[in-house]
């Protein structure tokens, strides 16, 4: 077995290895640190090496979890999640964590051992034989890279890398066949993934774009999780235009929404597709502006439509842009912003006075034109017909997201599941700023995300606050990975709304004149299987008790389920 390397260039030589040090030299040459799985007989040389390379290795309950659990440390790192499976089995436990880091647009490598090389096409019964791995991951994944050689092997994580770094994020499968992972073979020196550059946008479109948005009367911005990484330029964007913001449920918190012209995550809201109907300029950058971010329909927007994306298929789909700017927020948008104050400039200045920072001069500028941007009091007024619109569904949750907001820091990681006190409670009202993150499976909508997501977060920035917010019924989709949490000493509360079943399809049930089904789950005492689990567990009654428990659960050390009864909200 090779020794630990002591750096980046102790990969670059030549050498015979196994396929199983081939996997994970390539991955501590990518800087990989962390990786997710659960060994298994055929995977045993892949494990036999994380250590000597200096790859921590977390053991969640079910490789479903660690499908979440990578997925959140990439989402809160910004490095790729690496998630180890073996064969059969587990590599289809983990399909749904990887559909919902497609759906989701989030960096994930699943490395995997397949069948022999010279496995027959007639099935022989071989454990954990199925006919075809990379079939089943195709389906859900951008690529599944099935190798035919060891040296081949640093030429795929190579290309995994390379999509990470110069595609629209998506997750992907490494398979290496099993004969291989233990057979020794010479390889060449390990291939890297080439570091990549800014790119440099067309003049064409951004003149364009900054045209559009001088003439524009009526702004709004809408921002996905693709501009996460360009937080201060979208700001400012907004401040200069006086545009309101808007964001998809992966753009949550990309503009502080606490700030005037935030309108959060509310695509779904009649009240903001009116308004963005209205709108004669959309800048929307790093959405797919999909079904699943609205909620239903698209809205019909009959404005001039700017889409900034590094995807280029994203210009033609669903709603097409009129000006398309393809590439990365960060850059794209420093370029739309510079060429927008540079027309501002020659044209002596804009003439709306919005609730953003005052530029120079503004208070000189003559304000007799037509108003550019929102004034401060319709985004108000837009905020509480936005909330009008469902008080009666929402209002019983809004007390306990205000008291988890009082307790949270501004960096806290909220991870989400796929329920009514999420989509309906914390998504649209719990506000957070680009310090913080919250972690929801949209598109997809898989259940189960929440706790192992927050093991993930919580792996990758210790120093932060990791809480997890979910509903009794996706809990149980993935319980079992409390134990994950009280065996790592992660200080995760873990707060559930407790409806008693599934409440979204119960109502939904009754919304069409049926009796509901198959819905309503057996009351389980959370706290006590918390307790069996390792961890910790209570119950709230009240805003007050839950602000003291979740304050106590973040310095505790383990996980603690803190349960907040639905009944007793109404």
């Amino acid at each position: 077995m090779t020794a630990a390397p002591t750096g980046r260039e102790a990969f670059a030589g030549a050498g015979t290895l196994t396929g199983g040090e081939a996997v994970v030299r390539a991955l501590a040459a990518h800087g990989v640190t962390d990786a997710f799985g659960i060994p298994g007989t055929h995977n045993l040389e892949i494990y036999r090496h994380l250590r000597p390379y200096g790859i921590r290795h977390t053991t969640p309950r079910h490789e479903q979890g660690a499908g979440y659990a990578a997925d959140g440390y990439a989402r809160v790192s910004g490095r790729p999640g690496v998630v180890i499976t073996t064969t059969g089995p587990a590599l289809l436990n983990i399909a749904a964590a990887v559909g919902q880091a497609y759906s989701d647009s989030v960096p994930l490598l699943v490395v995997s051992p397949g069948m022999p090389l010279r496995h027959p096409r007639q099935s022989t019964g071989l454990l954990h034989e199925m006919r075809s791995q990379t079939e089943a991951l195709r389906g859900v994944a951008a690529f599944s890279h099935r190798v035919a050689s060891v040296d081949e092997i640093g030429a795929a994580v190579a290309r995994a890398f390379t999509l990470f770094r110069t595609q629209r994020p998506r997750p992907v499968h490494v398979e290496v066949p099993l004969d291989l992972l233990e057979a020794a073979e010479p390889v060449g020196a390990v291939r890297l993934a080439p570091p990549v550059g800014p790119t440099v946008p067309q003049p064409a479109a951004l003149r364009a774009a900054a045209e559009a948005l001088w003439g524009a009367r009526r702004p709004a911005l809408i921002l996905g999780g693709g501009a996460r990484a360009a937080s201060a330029a979208c700001l400012a964007l907004a401040e200069e235009l006086g545009a309101p913001v808007v964001t998809t449920a992966n753009g949550k918190g990309v503009v502080d929404e606490r700030h005037p012209l935030s309108l959060g995550v509310s695509l779904q809201f009649p009240a903001v597709q009116k308004s963005l109907a209205d709108a004669d300029v959309i800048l929307a950058v790093g959405t797919e502006l999909a079904e699943s971010d609205v909620w239903g329909p698209l809205p019909a927007l009959t404005g001039t439509l700017i889409r900034v994306d590094l995807d280029p298929a994203q210009m033609y789909a669903g709603l097409p842009a009129d000006v398309a700017l393809v590439g990365d927020a960060g850059p794209l948008l420093e370029a739309l912003l510079t060429a927008y104050r540079e027309g501002t400039a020659r044209q002596g200045g804009p003439v709306h006075e919005g609730p953003g920072r005052a530029g120079p001069g503004r208070a000189d500028l003559p304000q007799d034109g037509p108003r550019r941007g929102a004034d401060p009091a319709d985004v108000t007024a837009l905020r509480t017909a936005r909330d009008n619109e469902t008080r009666a569904r929402d209002a019983h949750r809004l007390p306990y997201l205000r008291a988890m907001r009082r307790v949270l820091a501004e960096d806290a990681v909220v991870t989400s599941d796929s329920a009514q006190c999420c989509y309906y409670g914390a998504l649209p009202h719990l506000p957070l700023g680009p310090e913080g993150r919250y972690l929801h499976p949209t598109g997809f909508g898989t259940l189960g995300y929440a706790l192992p997501a927050a093991i993930g977060a919580k792996t990758a920035c210790p120093e932060r606050q990791v809480v997890g917010l979910s509903g009794d019924g996706g809990l149980q989709f993935s319980v079992q990975e409390l134990a994950t949490a009280a065996q790592l000493h992660l200080p995760i509360p873990v707060v559930v709304f407790d409806n008693g079943g599934y409440g979204e399809i119960r109502e939904q049930m009754a919304a069409r004149g049926d009796t509901p089904a198959a819905v309503d789950l057996p009351s389980v005492d959370l706290s006590a299987l918390a307790r069996a689990y390792g961890g910790h567990g209570t119950t709230v009654r009240s805003p007050e008790e839950l602000a003291d428990a979740l304050t106590e659960a973040l310095n505790t050390s383990g996980p603690t389920l803190i349960t907040v009864p639905e009944e007793n909200l109404r």
